[in-house]
């Protein structure tokens, strides 16, 4: 028996470009949030907390948004996650109140 993938919604060419146009909205948002971070303009704890309310800013993989920190870079933000015991494919919104503890632990002393 073969294994069918499943297939993507049949949308019509508006709900398509909707679609489209609000992935890209999204992606923006979430590049100017992490350049903020690298600036050093919103710290790691606004970002956290914002995530609470904010699903653009919550659906951002914590790897990336540590990446983004300034002294952090990619080898150092896995390092940090594998300490504090988080998934690499973990997003902002899953992350436990021990584990934003940590990070913002971490973060503050680098």
């Amino acid at each position: 028996m073969v294994a069918r993938m499943p297939q993507p919604p049949a949308l019509t060419p508006e709900q398509r470009q909707a679609a489209l146009d609000k992935a890209a909205k999204v992606r923006r948002e979430r590049a100017e949030v992490k350049e903020k971070l690298k600036m050093g303009s919103i710290t790691l704890s606004e970002l956290l907390t914002r995530a609470e309310n904010d699903e653009t800013v919550g659906k951002m993989k914590v790897l990336s948004v540590l990446e983004s920190l300034p002294g952090l870079g990619k080898v150092k933000a896995r390092r940090l996650m594998e300490t504090v015991g988080i998934s690499e494919s973990r997003r902002l919104q899953g992350l436990g109140a021990n584990q934003r503890g940590a990070l913002l632990t971490h973060t503050s002393k680098s």
